[in-house]
């Protein structure tokens, strides 16, 4: 794990405060895409392309987002490799890789250094580009989910809302309340460098756990009876827990097979119309495992579990 400073790589890993609590950053990019003229990005098919890890949760959400609004046709993607190593994301060969057309980048830290020559900053996925102006957009998951479902939607060839206007306001509470102790929570609790901070971690991702397994036994998903962004945020970290977190992050109090309605719940969202073909599990643990030393420092990739996300589950 590294950052540029000025445009130049510097290996530097994770950040903690005093008390052992790990520090995530903020995102760089944060134009907009709007339909009203309000910006200078218009929501045009060919334009945008976007740059993602499989095994990032955060990058997943856009993924699963183009996919379920069925915008491959109009939004480009490439993937880099799930090993991130001391130069950062790569787009070394690899089975699911798919290179960059753009600027044909070894490393994605060229793609930051392409928009701002000067970058300070994390290299993170996803990563929006605009073919039009070569530069960057936006790299953080939520605005571009939410630039996909509402700017895109007249391009869109699937007709589903995933922020419909009579529930925005549910949605947003949703997701700042699952943020902190779910989605950021896991790697609270993985990349705490003391007890304490580790301890403060767990107890408040499994309360929201417990919380938010209670909700779905009287509701169909988090906002009601149909699927949203809320859904989507929730389930790129659900994915992820019992082959990865669990272990890896030592958020082993319970797995999410073993929750009454999480369990089913994720499932449900998993076999939404071409969900599946966003989510891999092989570049998920072979990232997690094989790219945190700090954590893993032999790199050896745990076997199990194995699950069966196409059970059925009755969640109508």
């Amino acid at each position: 794990m590294g950052m540029l400073i000025d445009g130049t790589w510097h290996e530097k890993g994770w950040e903690t405060d005093e008390e052992g609590h790990f520090q995530r950053s903020e995102t760089d990019f944060r134009d907009w895409i709007t339909t009203d003229g309000s910006s200078d990005f218009a929501p045009d098919s060919g334009r945008y392309h976007l740059y993602v890890s499989y095994a990032c949760p955060w990058a997943h959400r856009t993924l699963i987002t183009r996919a379920l609004k069925g915008l491959e046709d109009d939004v480009s993607v490439s993937v880099v490799h799930p090993f991130m190593g001391d130069d950062g994301w790569s787009f070394e060969d690899g089975d699911g890789t798919v290179p960059d057309p753009i600027h044909g980048a070894d490393l994605l830290r060229e793609v930051y250094t392409a928009a701002d020559s000067n970058y300070t900053g994390r290299v993170t996925v996803p990563v929006l580009w605009d073919r039009q102006k070569e530069t960057i957009v936006n790299n953080e998951s939520l605005e571009i989910m939410r630039m996909f479902d509402v700017a895109f939607d007249d391009l869109a060839s699937r007709d589903i809302d995933l922020y419909p206007e009579d529930r925005r306001e549910e949605i947003d509470e949703v997701i700042e309340s699952i943020y902190q102790p779910i989605n950021n929570g896991v790697y609270r609790a993985g990349f705490s460098t003391t007890q304490q901070a580790y301890d403060e971690a767990i107890d408040e991702l499994f309360e929201a756990l417990d919380h938010w397994d209670r909700v779905l036994g009287e509701r169909r998903f988090l906002c009601g009876d149909r699927p949203t962004e809320a859904d989507i945020c929730m389930f790129t970290t659900l994915f992820r827990f019992d082959a990865v977190y669990h272990t890896h992050f030592m958020c082993n109090v319970r797995q999410i097979s073993d929750y009454e309605n999480l369990w089913p719940y994720a499932r449900s969202i998993y076999q939404l119309p071409d969900v599946a073909e966003t989510c891999r599990l092989d570049h998920i643990k072979h990232h997690y495992f094989r790219s945190h030393p700090s954590v893993n420092p032999h790199r050896i990739e745990a076997r199990g579990p194995s699950l069966d996300w196409s059970l059925p589950q009755d969640r109508t």
